[in-house]
């Protein structure tokens, strides 16, 4: 990328952190998966390129694409196949400034044999706060851009995609990787649960409601 730009340089040094943490941590293998980042002020984010490794990336691995058009305007010419999921995604969402596109195994598993994945951690809760899901898409279409989208549009920040991966989405690029180590997290502990016998248990709601009650106080606040 080029290096006039700072906030897009800082963006892109992010996602190559995020990029080798989430394959240490097995949430993805080969070159499976994606991310991106709104870029600050501006209709255009930063997506992985087609291809790339995650714990390989560079600076030269990301391409600059506008969230309206769709149109790369920099950086390599060719995104990510499933680009599509990130610029509808951030259509719909203009609170979100990043997209974690993983694939974890246990989360996927867990969709695919019907079973929930329930947050049974403060740190789960507070981060996943609810997980959806979408029947299984062809990868890289428009009709799994738009489910992508509609599950999030009117709030929720991690869905599973059906026999797929994860769209996990933040107001930083911190806060969507968080969320998605959480999730898969909270995939693990579900399994175990299941495999315990367990099939109910989860975080006490008492703690999200009053999360979510000094939350609406800070903005009440400000």
């Amino acid at each position: 990328m080029s290096p006039l730009d700072p906030a897009l340089e800082q963006l892109v040094d992010q996602l190559v952190v995020v990029g080798r943490k989430a394959v240490a941590a097995g949430l993805v293998i080969g070159s499976g998966g994606n991310l991106s980042a709104r870029l600050p002020g501006a209709d255009a984010c930063v997506v992985t390129a087609s291809g790339t490794w995650l714990d390989e990336l560079d600076r030269d691995s990301f391409s600059l694409v506008g969230i309206a058009d769709g149109e790369v305007r920099g950086g390599h010419p060719r995104p990510s196949s499933e680009v599509q999921l990130h610029l509808a995604t951030y259509r719909v969402r203009p609170d979100v400034n990043a997209l974690v596109h993983l694939h974890p195994q246990t989360s996927v598993l867990l969709d695919a044999l019907g079973h929930p994945i329930r947050l049974l951690t403060i740190d789960q809760a507070y981060y996943c706060r609810e997980v959806r899901s979408t029947p299984f898409l062809q990868s890289g279409t428009p009709e799994l851009a738009q489910a992508g989208a509609d599950a999030v549009a009117d709030g929720c920040n991690c869905v599973v995609l059906g026999h797929h991966g994860c769209s996990v989405l933040g107001d930083t690029v911190e806060t969507a990787h968080k969320r998605a180590a959480n999730l898969e997290e909270a995939a693990r502990a579900t399994l175990t649960m299941l495999q315990l016998g367990d099939t109910t248990t989860v975080c006490p709601p008492s703690y999200l409601e009053t999360v979510r009650a000094r939350e609406a106080a800070a903005v009440q606040g400000h």
